[in-house]
């Protein structure tokens, strides 16, 4: 089941992001995330007229996406920067793609024009979820985070929607 997020959800997305701060590099994010700092950020999301959006099964969130804005400048409004996050009992099992299909259908009903995922690299699944949504790749910037003692690249997906 897809759903819209809520505040109510902050306890269960700190739950699997901070599985992500802490033992990867897709998020440069380096401390652990309160619920009350998720659910400030669910409120800031939806507060600016954006989706997040949950994915349930058996009754517990197993992943979710949002979209927030690109940039701060008043020029790039209809551009947004998504994010999908899935709980890691919970991969490869095409939720990542449900959400991403649930995020784009809010946001092609609103006023976006373009999504840009941002992911840090290497990582061939979310380049290939991405891919197969249409997204093409649009930027590379070499070792611009460091994470775990390393240098980390990140390139740039994007769709017009």
């Amino acid at each position: 089941m897809i759903r819209n997020g809520t505040p109510e959800d902050a306890a269960s997305i700190a739950s699997i992001y901070n599985h992500y701060v802490l033992n990867s590099a897709i998020t440069f994010e380096t401390d652990a995330v309160t619920p009350d700092e998720i659910a400030s950020r669910i409120r800031e999301v939806t507060g600016a007229g954006l989706p997040w959006v949950i994915a349930e099964r058996n009754g517990r969130v197993a992943g979710y996406a949002y979209a927030s804005k690109w940039k701060g400048r008043c020029a790039y409004r209809f551009s947004v920067e998504s994010s999908v996050y899935i709980d890691a009992e919970y991969t490869r099992q095409g939720i990542g793609a449900e959400l991403y299909d649930a995020l784009l259908a809010q946001l092609r009903c609103g006023n976006t024009h373009v999504v840009i995922g941002g992911i840090a690299l290497p990582n061939e699944g979310s380049v290939a979820l991405h891919e197969r949504l249409g997204f093409r790749k649009v930027a590379h910037f070499s070792e611009v985070g460091f994470k775990f003692e390393r240098w980390i690249d990140v390139g740039y997906w994007q769709i017009t929607l």
